[in-house]
């Protein structure tokens, strides 16, 4: 067992810093006194974080910390706790780890004994939760789902039946894409989007997903979607358009039936009796 008090004892530290997700004037006394104080600031975008640095007068050395680099820069960090230096870990906006680099650097950190202390701030995540209207008690936070359909369909066909509220980020060029694919798979379940959280252009939209997927205008900025969880009254959706038609290819081509469901449910990294039983109930 480890054991660690954060205001007790001097050791080097590793500090997860949170920043603004976009209004400045929602960094913390705390945050702008720890990034002050630490001898090295390891951060995501060192262009981006010296906007921030230079906006609150702070003159602590910039490191690269980013997923492309952040097992090879974890070494280097721990030997800056070894000389005695203590380090802030900031991503662009928001807390480090969510959805952001970080992970391998505080397991790295943990085990050679140093402490990992958090800095409360702005989280997208939690800001879209509770100005959504959905229930908030038990939460399952996904973050990105894949860029590409195939391995998005196959985790939301993982999620469908969880009856926590669902939290996703998502990319404004991709948002109605993936709306169509909850819509399909998750069925018409009540849904907040919220884009520009904290900016001046800040919005919500909230509704049902058969409502929200037909949006034409084109979203901006960064999106955070909630969904609500499943229960009864909100069953996954009966009708798997992509899924029937795959099927259908398949079968056009000449394979089997069963054959066409086998290799589609291998396709999609679904069960095979899952498919079977959805394209039964089609037709």
């Amino acid at each position: 067992m480890k054991r660690q008090k954060s205001f007790e004892g001097s050791k080097p530290t590793l500090y997860v810093v949170a920043t603004p997700i976009g209004n400045l004037q929602e960094m913390s006394p705390r945050a702008i006194e720890v990034l002050q104080c630490v001898d090295v600031i390891a951060a995501e975008d060192t262009r981006n974080t010296m906007k921030l640095l230079h906006h609150f007068q702070i003159h602590t050395r910039l490191i690269a910390h980013h997923m492309h680099n952040e097992r090879e820069s974890a070494k280097g960090i721990i030997q800056l706790l070894e000389q005695g230096k203590s380090i802030a870990l900031v991503s662009d906006a928001g807390y480090p780890l969510i959805s952001d680099p970080g992970l391998p650097l505080t397991q790295q950190v943990i085990k050679a004994g140093y402490p990992v202390v958090p800095v409360s701030g702005s989280n997208a995540m939690l800001d879209a939760l509770v100005a959504s209207g959905l229930p908030t008690k038990h939460v399952l936070f996904h973050g990105f789902l894949p860029s590409a359909e195939k391995e998005r369909i196959r985790e939301l066909h993982d999620l469908r039946f969880y009856p926590q509220t669902l939290v996703f980020y998502e990319a404004p060029h991709r948002v109605l894409k993936t709306l169509k694919n909850m819509l399909e798979i998750l069925g018409n379940r009540d849904i907040c989007i919220a884009r520009e959280i904290t900016k001046k252009h800040e919005e919500f939209l909230r509704g049902s997903l058969s409502e929200l997927s037909e949006l034409e205008e084109e979203l901006k900025g960064e999106m955070v979607i909630v969904v609500a969880g499943a229960s009864e009254s909100c069953e996954p959706a009966a009708e798997m358009p992509m899924i029937r038609d795959q099927i259908h290819r398949y079968i056009k081509e000449g394979c089997t039936t069963n054959e066409a469901i086998r290799r589609v449910a291998k396709q999609y990294g679904l069960s095979r009796n899952d498919v079977y039983r959805e394209f039964h109930e089609l037709n």
